[in-house]
């Protein structure tokens, strides 16, 4: 007597439900060094932009750098000192891919501010030294944090807020 299979049976389909949550757990932690990864690069990215865009906009308001990042943020046609459209709204906010991105002007350059502190005193325009900071939204064991000021050598730490003594990225 011969029976006409009509499907697949529950074994096979348990052994390829098996296969695939396999192949998940070996995927799933190289997608997850994958994304940190990508965050890491988009914040030392935009540190670049900020000091980049910090450079465009003293040489063309001669006023200095800014005095903060919604200054350098806008679209007004024509640009002005307080509307420079130099960078992205969403950079401007602060917060980008996983990263908190702090932006302190006239601050002593030897003294890192990891976005904590105030701005120092600026006293008369033109300001003339900012610190840039990019930390990880989970803190510590999250990603690394990178620092940056007019020198635009861009520092990295692993474990705490970077600043002007820690080790360039690519060293």
């Amino acid at each position: 007597m011969v029976r006409n299979k009509a499907g697949f049976s529950l074994i096979e389909l348990l052994i390829v439900v098996a296969i695939i949550l396999i192949i998940a757990a070996i995927a799933i932690p190289d997608l997850l060094k994958s994304k940190t990864a990508a965050n890491q690069a988009s914040a030392v990215g935009s540190l670049r932009v900020i000091v980049t865009s910090e450079v465009s906009y003293s040489s063309t308001y001669t006023l200095g750098f800014s005095s903060n990042l919604a200054q350098l943020d806008g679209n007004a046609v024509p640009s002005t000192s307080a509307s420079a459209g130099l960078i992205d709204s969403v950079l401007a906010s602060g917060v980008k891919s996983g990263y908190n991105i702090y932006y302190v002007p006239c601050v002593v350059p030897a003294v890192p501010n990891n976005g904590s502190l105030a701005a120092g005193p600026c006293g008369a325009v033109p300001i003339n030294v900012f610190q840039v900071s990019g930390n990880p939204l989970g803190g510590v064991g999250f990603g690394t944090y990178y620092f940056t000021d007019p020198s635009a050598v861009i520092r990295q730490n692993a474990k705490a807020p970077a600043g002007p003594a820690d080790t360039p990225i690519g060293n």
